[in-house]
């Protein structure tokens, strides 16, 4: 045996020792964490000019209270604790400049418009009760007001009209658990095993059959979670006209099919054995069939989506920078989510886009289902808007904000995270060719868009609004609807008004229309309204005369008066309609944004009923009017409790005035049709339930913009394509290998109920 072969043994065992060592060690060594890149922007704007559009800061709030507290000359009662026939702040919001004022501010270097607070007030405490809107200035110190009411609205607005208080509907829920039900306790202990605790109320809207009415069914549903879809079959008419809670009183008692005078005579008629009584199986306290609670343990984590050189967007206080995207963001309390001076490529496309309102009409067999149209913009959109559970409501990393709101109270209460603001790989390509013919090459462009989110929950549903930007300089708006279905007790022909959902629970079908305002500047303020379309035409073949071809042409249409440009709800609508510029682009077209609206709605209530003027605008999937100060909003909070003579008719701003070469707004409806199945327990899905519109360029450019975006792929087959230089997907072992820091997982949606 060579002496010296067990010390060659001796270090090739070294080295394969060492060796496995650093394979080991490098591979439980984790990748290093994900560093942020300076971010890639263009200079859209000052952003401190976006301010003009900013949300009030609680400071400005707590000051706008204080004021009116000290020079209005009347008590001012806490709104969280006011009697109707007390006088209160129902809210505070941002009184928007004129349009004019801040053009010349953010365009023509002219003064910064004095920032203002409107102030929506309940005089119940007067000889003639009243709402008042006040606007209130300069902020942060106001020393000044003016009433707006007369000036907005044409006259005092009566005192019917208020949206309901939360401090009403406590007093309310007093009234029928300590008055009403006490009619009925044999009935109410026998039936229900009522203790005073395990029954919970939904409202109807509007209150009653015409104005001045203040008469509200209250529908008693199980105390569970989830209560909406277990109705007890018991509805209570409660009439609170009165600004004297002492006189409320029951107006009409429906039990299982059956009407009654009050609780008097249904209790009467239990106690006598005249009420078919149809038992309802006690729920746990989960709700049992409505509880979200999963139903499967925890497996595979889903993916999550990360940023391995950190966000590729800015946010500054209320104005956000994405890529040639830029736009001021905002929460109105009444109609939720708005975007103003939206930029692409540094240029102006819109001024304001915004919601408007949600609107749900419902049927039934049973009273309340049948009564309810509920407008929720008179609720609360941005009131009621929630705060967001990270890697659910939007990806775990997104950007999240806080938002703020003075209502029903004089203190201003914090929604943390209610805003969410990240950006989106669609996991699809926005445009790609594979060639191969002539010449080899892929050239591709990833969807990646930006998101800007909020969610609010009125009672039982909860929207997802969303405003998305693309990199072709498009941007949509969409709402998805999800949360629980209202329902009524089924009994009798109930299945005529939706699907059985449960052992007592008839779901029943509804209808959601939303309404936006989009203020389009397409190349400057003034615009036209441009319709292309298609039709058939028969011509020779030019090479065989006796043959002939169908060949589809260009239509075009000047669109000159608001009555040309309303489109009913079912008809139908040019397939391209467009604000055009008044500038052409390198081919000779004028420039343009066109709309493209996805909308799947039911049908629009009779134009017949007494109350369709108040939400006239949902007759129309499209009208564009001329933009006017006076008209800022298609509805209005007040026209919930008193559609019958509705404070803003949206028929009345059509009527025929030219708008060819004005400054126009698009009001755009989008809805559809809801008819619950089984599906919908224990609750709505977002998949189907979502609608919207598109904003998108239509000649504005030369060529495509998102030929320019830095997230481009393009490589021929003589190149070398798994080089970074050539390819950048090549790179992504490198670029983002990369662990992504999550924050500690909070929420604070429980806090300051």
């Amino acid at each position: 045996m060579n002496p010296k072969l067990p010390y060659v043994l001796l270090v090739a065992a070294a080295v394969i020792i060492f060796i496995l060592s650093c394979m080991l060690l490098s591979r439980g060594r984790q990748p290093p964490g994900c560093e942020s890149q300076p971010s890639v922007v263009e200079k859209t704007g000052s952003m401190s000019q976006s301010l003009v559009f900013a949300d009030l800061t609680p400071e400005e709030m707590s000051q706008v209270v204080r004021y009116l507290r000290g020079n209005l000359g009347v008590q001012l009662v806490d709104a969280s604790r006011a009697k109707p026939s007390d006088n209160c702040i129902a809210s505070v919001d941002l009184q928007v400049p004129a349009k004019a004022e801040v053009l010349r501010f953010l365009d023509a270097g002219g003064a910064r418009p004095p920032r203002e607070a409107l102030a929506v007030l309940y005089f119940g405490k007067q000889a003639e009760p009243n709402i008042s809107e006040l606007v209130v200035g300069p902020l942060p110190t106001p020393v000044y007001h003016r009433d707006v009411t007369v000036q907005k609205y044409g006259g005092k607005l009566p005192y019917h009209r208020r949206p309901a208080l939360g401090s009403e509907y406590e007093q309310l829920g007093v009234f029928l658990e300590t008055v009403a039900f006490a009619a009925a306790p044999t009935f109410l202990r026998e039936v229900f095993e009522y203790d005073g605790t395990n029954v919970a109320f939904q409202d109807t809207v509007p209150h009653g059959f015409q104005s001045g009415d203040r008469l509200t069914w209250f529908v008693v549903f199980q105390n569970v979670s989830g209560f909406f879809v277990h109705p007890l079959g018991l509805e209570v008419l409660v009439d609170h006209s009165s600004l004297d809670i002492s006189q409320w009183a029951v107006s009409r008692v429906f039990y299982n099919g059956q009407y009654y005078r009050d609780m008097v005579q249904l209790e009467s008629a239990y106690v006598q054995g005249r009420i078919s009584v149809e038992k309802v199986r006690k729920a746990p306290w989960d709700g049992d069939f409505s509880s979200m609670k999963p139903r499967a343990p925890a497996a595979a984590l889903f993916p999550v989506q990360y940023e391995p050189q950190g966000p590729r967007y800015s946010v500054s206080n209320n104005h956000v920078v994405f890529q040639a995207w830029s736009f001021a963001f905002g929460m109105s309390v009444s109609s939720g989510l708005r975007l103003f001076d939206i930029r692409h490529k540094g240029e102006r496309v819109a001024y304001e886009i915004s919601v408007q309102e949600a609107l749900s009409v419902y049927g039934s067999n049973c009273p309340g289902g049948m009564s309810t149209r509920y407008m929720d913009g008179s609720f609360g959109l941005g009131r009621y808007t929630s705060p967001l559970v990270r890697g659910v409501d939007c990806p775990y990393l997104a950007t999240y904000v806080d938002t703020h709101a003075l209502s029903d109270s004089l203190r201003p209460q914090e929604r943390k995270a209610s805003l969410c603001i990240f950006e989106h790989n669609l996991g699809s390509p926005l445009r790609r060719h594979y060639s191969n013919l002539q010449s080899l090459y892929y050239g591709g462009l990833v969807n990646s868009a930006l998101v800007i989110r909020s969610i609010a929950t009125v009672g039982n549903y909860d929207y997802v609004w969303d405003f998305i930007f693309y990199q072709n300089g498009a941007m949509e708006g969409k709402v998805q609807a999800t949360g629980y279905p209202s329902s009524s007790f089924l009994h009798g022909d109930g299945l005529r008004y939706g699907n059985r959902l449960w052992e007592h629970t008839l779901g029943t079908i509804h209808t959601h229309f939303v309404n936006y305002k989009v203020d389009l500047d397409v190349g400057g303020v003034k615009n036209s309204l441009v319709a292309h379309d298609m039709a058939f035409e028969m011509t020779r073949a030019p090479w065989s005369p006796e043959q002939q071809i169908e060949r589809p042409r260009l239509t075009k249409k000047v669109l000159d008066t608001e009555d040309q440009a309303a489109f009913r709800l079912q008809s139908k609508m040019p397939r391209y309609i467009y604000f055009a510029a008044n500038s052409k682009n390198k081919w000779g077209h004028q420039r343009g944004y066109r709309i493209q609206i996805t909308s799947f709605a039911g049908d629009h209530i009779p134009e017949a009923s007494s109350m369709e003027r108040a939400i006239s605008w949902a007759r129309y999937q499209l009208a564009v009017t001329r933009r006017k100060e006076e008209e800022p909003t298609s509805s209005s909070i007040y026209n919930q409790n008193d559609p019958w003579t509705p404070t803003v008719t949206f028929a009345d701003f059509i009527n025929n005035e030219t708008i060819t070469n004005e400054d126009l707004v698009a009001w755009i409806t989008a809805g559809f049709l809801h008819i619950p199945h089984s599906e919908d327990i224990p609750n709505t899905v977002t998949v189907g339930n979502s609608v919207g519109f598109l904003l998108r360029p239509y000649n504005y450019y030369d060529l495509d913009p998102s030929i320019y975006s830095h997230d481009g792929v393009f490589f021929t087959n003589e190149q070398d394509f798994t080089a970074c230089e050539i390819n950048p997907l090549a790179c992504l072992p490198k670029t983002a290998s990369c662990l992504p820091n999550f924050p500690p997982f909070t929420y604070d949606g429980f806090r300051n109920m």
